[in-house]
């Protein structure tokens, strides 16, 4: 009796032990995130084509040729089977091509800078839909996100339209980490001084979770913010609350936002500096700081410079060169 119950209770363990997880994954609310779990579902079977067999194989061969079986067939000579290598090798290799093939397609069809062609697998992308844009800002340890059309910014609180495409321009002020709502899209990493990118798009509304997915530090953990999926009346309606609270934020705001601190909760500010995004990602908002892209674009102008005087002071020493020569060759004749 106890013996059988440990062996209903062995059944049951796995989807004990599974009833706590969140399959968010396998079952988003964005068109971008649904295909890529469609993608993960269908890596998986592929691969199972091959262990589920290697491991029924395995059992059933050390079952049969176990000591106590004496009417197994013992062959200690056999070394090759022809037939057995096309199997052996064969299927693995049709199953490499077919992931091959896969992650040729999805990695061009889901490439996350890529403009989205279609809302969901029923709806093309109509004519004419200007993305939301929003401009996302790894902090230690919180999100900024600011919305430059709105002229509105927010602090681990996102939000956006249902059926709308969302363009976000990702960076981060200190350290790398990575921007991370599994119910929109795959992760994007955020890094300092560089900008990533990210098109996706929520088909249905709800509150889903984001986070950071890469460590960065001690209040890693609790870097966590809502994104909201709304209507485009909620949207407006939302849009207008964070127009009414909150101040606004310019270059001394975020100096003093940046600054790390753990279990920030939501901020709304009613205005920002249209170049802040810019000032972040080129690491100069403090006032007398040079911007990256500025710097860049110096360093090439001088180094433009200086090819061309080498290049006029190349042409000018070669010229007496050549009037000599011609002078001796006149001389020579």
């Amino acid at each position: 009796m106890f013996s059988h119950l440990i062996r209903r209770g062995l059944i049951f363990l796995p989807a004990v032990l599974l009833a706590g997880c969140n399959t968010v994954v396998l079952n988003p609310s964005g068109d971008i995130a649904s295909q890529q779990g469609r993608l993960i579902v269908i890596s998986t079977i592929l691969m199972l084509l091959i262990i589920v067999p290697v491991i029924a194989l395995t059992v059933l061969f050390a079952w049969r040729y176990r000591k106590s079986n004496t009417e197994a067939r013992y062959e200690p000579d056999w070394d090759h089977s022809t037939q057995l290598e096309l199997v052996i090798w064969g299927a693995p290799l049709l199953i490499i091509i077919a992931l091959g093939l896969l992650t040729w397609i999805s990695t061009h069809t889901l490439d996350p800078y890529r403009k989205l062609s279609r809302l969901d697998a029923q709806r093309p992308m109509p004519e004419n839909v200007k993305p939301l844009t929003v401009e996302v800002v790894a902090l230690d340890w919180k999100w900024l996100f600011i919305y430059p059309e709105q002229g509105i910014a927010t602090v681990n609180e996102l939000a956006a339209p249902v059926d709308r495409p969302i363009e976000f321009k990702i960076t981060a002020s200190t350290v790398m980490n990575s921007f991370y709502i599994p119910a929109l899209a795959g992760q994007i990493y955020a890094m300092p001084g560089m900008q990533t990118k990210l098109n996706a798009v929520i088909n249905k509304p709800g509150e889903f979770e984001g986070f950071s997915a890469n460590y960065s530090g001690a209040g890693f953990s609790d870097m966590r913010f809502k994104f909201h999926g709304v209507s485009d009346e909620d949207f407006d309606a939302w849009v207008k609350k964070v127009k009414s609270s909150g101040g606004a934020l310019k270059r001394a705001e975020y100096i003093a936002l940046e600054k790390p601190s753990i279990k920030d909760p939501v901020q709304h500010f009613n205005a920002v500096d249209g170049t802040l995004f810019h000032a972040i990602l080129n690491r100069c908002v403090a006032e007398g700081q040079v911007c990256m892209d500025q710097q860049m674009m110096t360093d090439k102008n001088v180094k433009d410079d200086a090819k061309g005087e080498k290049t006029e002071k190349g042409a000018a020493t070669a010229a007496p060169q050549e009037v000599a020569m011609a002078a001796g060759q006149h001389h020579h004749e």
